[in-house]
């Protein structure tokens, strides 16, 4: 052979290695930069090319997808979407996703290698899988009990199964049609603007997202520290408790709504919500035991996710003895969002044990296929059996003879614990109606469902029976529904 042709043959050696080499450098090095390319739509076309995988409740779905014939093919559909919108959240193809859509978005999309029998091959050809399906723990006839219940008000229902966590209802009121951002025409652009701008804020999940001051539903946790450090150890004794109670180091005086408070036992101080009992039982408890129930609780952990985050609900560490006092009785710095109170009611129904929420049941292929199921969820004794006994004799008595008898249910025992939460400037705003409370039917051995409600517009009087009034009969209708009555 010439040696000008070997020089041509080795040239052209040289440009296939260097041509090979670029294209692997191409595709699998630097692939990652160019799928994210905000340039690069075929990343966007494939997402969109098939359905989304559903939501399903009580075994029905609750979304859909509507094959538009566009580029971006398939747009995203919701069944009762203002129902189910705490708990779906959006999926936008402008917007991203939100709550469900998100935390499962993998199995909905089709992306999430479980999926995939064939990974090596999947990644080669850049076909996605078949979409797969969230299976949800939610109660359909207690989620639209709560829907209903709130009737358009601005609040929120949590409601949780005390033996296992499971979450039962997620409701946010107002809501909105999570439909209307799914898409990528102008009047998606459009809805967003008015959603996001709308001071009644429709896409604020309340459920998990808001907190609030707890008002007298604090009481709950606050009872369980002096019980458990046995500050008091009968329900019937009379307590040092003067009233009106002046704030310790200060000048202030904390007085009452109800009558009798003063010496009140824990048994009456409960049932009427006495502030000035539960305050100064909070600084005879003492901060360092008062921090560590309330966090046994679930307060000041901002790691809670269901799967998607709840934000933290707080309980201050760092106060002198008059800001503990408020701090007891669920004023000051003290907030909490509505599954946290679910979450204290649930561990007084089931003898002290709180289970961690969770709000999947199971994840499944297209072909119905179980992907991962709901796990082992990790529980934790906040308080002693005992103390939980009596907490839950406590509840009891504030539905069958105190502030909460609108919760009563026949052929069933209902315990609660009504509260308000004042706040604005100079608490001149009106208060908001909490309740909260768990049931348990007349032939079962352990109460079936715990409930927190909040109604922020509550139109009742100020003062303890304003949950009572306004939170108490919609946490009824909750707990009536999934007991089967």
């Amino acid at each position: 052979m010439a040696r000008y042709i070997r020089r041509a043959w080795g040239f052209c050696a040289l440009l296939l290695a260097a041509l090979l080499l670029n294209a692997a450098r191409v595709q699998v090095v630097q692939s990652r930069v160019y799928d994210a390319n905000p340039a690069n739509r075929r990343a966007a076309i494939a997402r969109y090319g098939q359905p989304r995988g559903d939501i399903l409740v009580g075994g029905e779905p609750v979304t859909g997808s509507n094959d538009t014939g566009e580029q971006l093919r398939y747009e995203r559909a919701y069944r009762n979407g203002p129902l189910y919108a705490p708990v779906t959240g959006f999926a936008s193809q402008l917007y991203g996703t939100t709550f469900l859509e998100h935390a499962a978005d993998g199995v909905l999309s089709g992306t999430d290698p479980l999926l995939a029998p064939l990974p090596l091959w999947q990644d080669m050809t850049r076909r996605p899988s078949p979409a797969g399906n969230v299976v949800t723990t939610l109660n359909r006839t207690a989620q639209e009990a709560a829907y209903r219940g709130l009737a358009g008000r601005k609040g929120a229902v949590a409601a949780i199964e005390p033996a296992t966590g499971r979450v039962l209802a997620l409701v946010s009121s107002p809501s909105y049609d999570p439909g209307q951002l799914s898409g990528n025409g102008e009047a998606v652009t459009s809805a967003w603007e008015r959603l996001s701008h709308d001071p009644e804020k429709p896409m604020l999940n309340r459920a998990v997202r808001q907190t609030y001051p707890p008002g007298s539903t604090f009481k709950v946790v606050t009872a369980a520290a002096a019980l458990d450090a046995g500050v008091v150890t009968d329900l019937d004794a009379d307590t040092d408790s003067p009233d009106p109670y002046r704030l310790p180091g200060t000048t202030t005086r904390l007085t009452n709504e109800a009558d009798g408070c003063e010496n009140a036992s824990l048994r009456a101080a409960f049932e009427w919500s006495c502030n000035t009992v539960f305050a100064k039982l909070g600084v005879d408890v003492g901060a360092r035991d008062m921090v560590a129930m309330a966090q046994a609780f679930g307060f000041n952990d901002a790691g809670v996710r269901i799967p998607f985050g709840v934000a933290p609900s707080t309980f201050d560490p760092r106060v002198d003895r008059a800001q503990l006092a408020l701090s007891s009785i669920g004023q000051y710095n003290t907030r909490a969002t509505p599954l946290q109170m679910a979450m204290v009611a649930a561990a007084v129904a089931d003898g002290g044990l709180l289970h961690s929420p969770y709000l999947v049941e199971r994840t499944t292929g297209h072909s119905g296929e179980i992907l991962s199921g709901n796990g082992a969820h990790p529980a934790r004794q906040v308080m002693s059996p005992p103390t939980a006994r009596r907490l839950r004799e406590l509840m009891a008595g504030v539905v069958q003879e105190g502030t909460g008898t609108r919760a009563a249910i026949p052929g069933a025992l209902v315990g609660g614990k009504t509260g308000t939460a004042q706040h604005g400037v100079g608490n001149s705003g009106v208060p908001y109606a909490w309740f909260v409370s768990w049931a348990q039917a007349d032939n079962t051995l352990e109460p079936q469902v715990a409930v927190a409600v909040v109604v922020e517009d509550a139109s009742a009087d100020r003062g303890e029976i304003s949950g009572g009034g306004d939170a108490a009969p919609i946490a009824r209708d909750v707990m009536r529904a999934v007991l089967g009555g």
